[in-house]
């Protein structure tokens, strides 16, 4: 009997040692949050009060400017040196009377020679108080003056004054005034949402700074911000504690009772859970202890108690799930093996140190090493990839490091074997999962010297065609320019003598397109074979469009067409390739012409903008056509052997589908981005590149 006293004594100890922290816990996180939420409510008022006297602040130095821009407007107007000319005072009156209605003034006014001619407003009878303004303006260092008012002025205490000398009658000036007065301050006070006061600053308060406090004696929260340095004015802010305060004692009563019932009920629980929670507790953290050390063959034990019972369901629902799972996830793991040991390319898997995890029996042999020497080791000192100007991709130009930022990547590289040769593989790399990361590597050894030796034999014919080419049109360019000598010589051209040059013109135009054909044949080539450098020297663009206009002039001529070129003067700079950027030009051009109309007009035109510099190239052609992206997107007339569908070319005028695939290329490669529009009914083509450092349009 006494060992069962001391046990229930002990048990009633413990669970008031319990109820005992609960409540210190209760209280003590309740008087914490109550003073974070004071402070908080403190710190949200002040915010809001500092930002409403800013806002007041800003409305005010904003209505300052207007008077000083009014004031300049007023001297600028026409309308007032011929009423002053014509001594038309009593119409110069009314002038005022509706400049000041519109501009929202107090008061301005005209003053000739230092004498006040016409005004409008509060104080256009005291000739004498518009002196004091015309004084204050034009004495101030920066407009618009502030002074007190005279108060025979019947404005109140502070008015903002500007002066501006008139523009049509020599010494004559112009003078605006806002009163900063009860319509103003009520005016301010609607658009911040708080009482705002304007103070005149007493001579104690003239080096006062700016003030942000709590004023508990007035009741307020409050913001006082100095207008002009040194402050001739205060601009306070103010906004009342009580709802404040009322807000934070219902919220401290919730909180308080809120921290009563959350401690009663903890006590409950406790008192509940230590007399009937023990045993069956007990025996399901032993029945988890066995899942966790993998025995998910033995049962879960069945529990009296509803709760636990509940748990104890559960946990034997769960216990099943997971032996099912287990077995389908052994199933799938040698499915997966199956997969990956069956297919042509090699896998593997690297961690965040890029390190090897995994990798099948293909890439083992591809990479020419045994699985279990990999494993673990650095992936660059295993695939070993050749170094690019001296430099190991694996510094710089990872593809698992890109693939972490961008997704997806897919790089070709090329592999040192332990044979000592090289092999070709295209490495697609995909985006982490958790801690690893997957890699999946092709041999491309032999399609990349099937690409090598097609590009090479592509170079060569475009090279040994571009030779003789050169040559045949330059030999056309002498026989015109002497057909049209011995024309111009003998007077009158014959019959002959024109189908002669029309030829020879024919001859010229056809010459050019199979320049045009085999540049962007041989810049295709260059493009895929990885050779997108550009070298990057000042380049004066309207001396591209100048060039790009006479290589494609002949082309134009064929059919009638018109280029007018409008571009801004001067074009700024721009880094880059002016060849490149002359073959882009010529691509546009030479696209105008054969999809617009004959004898119709192509444009040339640009806008310079900040940092940048747009030029287009537009025609009266069809236009993209539905269903054809308009930028570089995929499915775009900028990709690969595309063409505008739905069009009957004529021979001459067919191509390859290479021009604005190239365009995109080279104006990209140039920092730069290039679109397709339709407006008004003509084509545009809009190039857009970044002008170089220190320039300015």
């Amino acid at each position: 009997m006494w060992d069962r006293m001391r046990r229930v004594r002990l048990g009633t100890l413990l669970i008031g040692l319990n109820t005992a922290l609960v409540l210190l816990a209760v209280a003590g996180l309740s008087i914490a949050a109550v003073r974070l939420l004071g402070r908080l409510a403190d710190e949200q008022a002040l915010a809001r009060v500092s930002l409403a006297g800013r806002s007041a602040l800003l409305a005010v130095e904003r209505s300052a400017g207007d008077v000083s821009t009014s004031a300049h407007l007023l001297a600028e107007r026409p309308t007032v040196g011929r009423l002053l000319e014509a001594k038309d005072i009593a119409g110069l009156t009314a002038f005022l009377d509706r400049f000041r209605a519109t501009s929202r003034l107090s008061g301005c006014a005209v003053f000739v020679q230092g004498k006040l001619t016409a005004a409008s407003g509060v104080s256009k009878t005291s000739a004498e108080n518009w002196a004091v303004l015309l004084r204050a303006a034009q004495s101030a260092k920066t407009a618009p003056a502030l002074v007190r008012a005279d108060p025979k002025m019947n404005a109140g205490d502070l008015i903002f004054t500007a002066a501006s000398p008139l523009v049509f009658v020599p010494d004559g000036v112009a003078v605006t005034s806002l009163h900063l007065g009860a319509d103003f301050v009520r005016e301010v006070s609607r658009q911040v949402g708080l009482p705002v006061t304007i103070v005149p600053a007493a001579a104690e308060r003239a080096a006062m700074n700016p003030i942000e406090r709590k004023d508990e004696g007035a009741g307020v929260y409050l913001s006082a911000l100095p207008l002009h340095d040194p402050p001739v004015a205060f601009v306070e802010t103010s906004l009342s504690m009580g709802p404040i305060a009322a807000s934070l004692e219902r919220l401290e009563r919730a909180v308080f009772f809120a921290a009563l019932l959350v401690a009663a009920v903890a006590c409950l629980s406790g008192l509940l859970i230590s007399r009937r929670l023990t045993g069956p507790v007990q025996s399901l953290t032993t029945a988890a202890a066995r899942i966790g050390r993998g025995d998910l063959a033995t049962p879960i034990p069945k529990v009296q108690i509803a709760d636990l019972g509940t748990l104890a369901a559960t946990m034997e629902e769960t216990r099943r799930r997971l032996l099912r799972l287990t077995s389908e996830l052994r199933r799938r793991q040698a499915e997966g093996e199956a997969i990956l040991t069956g297919i042509s390319e090699g896998v593997l898997s690297v961690d965040r140190d890029r390190r090897i995890r995994y990798l099948n029996p293909q890439a083992a042999e591809l990479l020419g090493v045994r699985p279990e020497d990999a494993l673990g080791r650095f992936c660059g000192d295993v695939l070993k990839p050749a170094a690019v100007d001296g430099v190991r991709p694996c510094e710089e130009h990872c593809p698992i490091l890109h693939a972490r930022f961008r997704g997806a990547t897919r790089a070709t590289e090329r592999l040192h074997q332990p044979d000592g040769t090289q092999r070709v593989v295209v490495i697609n790399s995909a985006a982490p999962a958790e801690d690893q990361q997957f890699l999946v590597i092709s041999d491309e050894t032999e399609a990349e010297a099937a690409r090598r030796l097609r590009d090479a034999v592509l170079a060569n014919i475009s090279h040994e065609f571009k030779t003789p080419l050169a040559a045949q049109r330059a030999s056309i360019e002498l026989l015109r320019e002497r057909l049209l000598e011995a024309g111009a010589g003998s007077g009158e051209q014959s019959p002959e003598t024109v189908e002669t040059q029309s030829l020879v013109l024919s001859l010229e135009r056809g010459g050019l397109r199979l320049t045009q054909l085999i540049d962007n044949l041989l810049e295709s080539v260059r493009i895929e074979a990885g050779q997108t450098s550009i070298r990057s020297r000042p380049v004066a663009l309207d001396e591209v469009v100048e060039e790009a206009v006479e290589m494609t002039e002949p082309l134009l001529a064929q059919r009638g067409q018109t280029l007018e070129v409008e571009l801004p003067y001067p074009l700024p700079a721009v880094a880059g390739d002016a060849p490149r950027l002359i073959q882009v030009f010529v691509n546009l051009l030479a696209n105008a012409n054969k999809f617009a109309p004959a004898g119709s007009a192509v444009r040339i035109g640009g806008v310079v903008q900040a940092g940048a510099v747009c030029l287009w190239v537009e025609d009266a052609g069809p236009g993209v056509p539905e269903g054809v992206g308009r930028d570089g997107g995929a499915g775009s007339l900028f990709e690969r052997f595309v063409r505008a569908p739905g069009r009957e070319e004529e021979p001459e005028q067919s191509g390859m589908g290479l021009g604005l695939w190239i365009v995109q290329s080279i104006v990209e490669r140039h920092g730069g981005t290039v679109e397709a529009r339709r407006e008004d009914g003509r084509t545009r083509i809009r190039v857009t590149l970044p002008v170089r450092e220190g320039e300015t349009a």
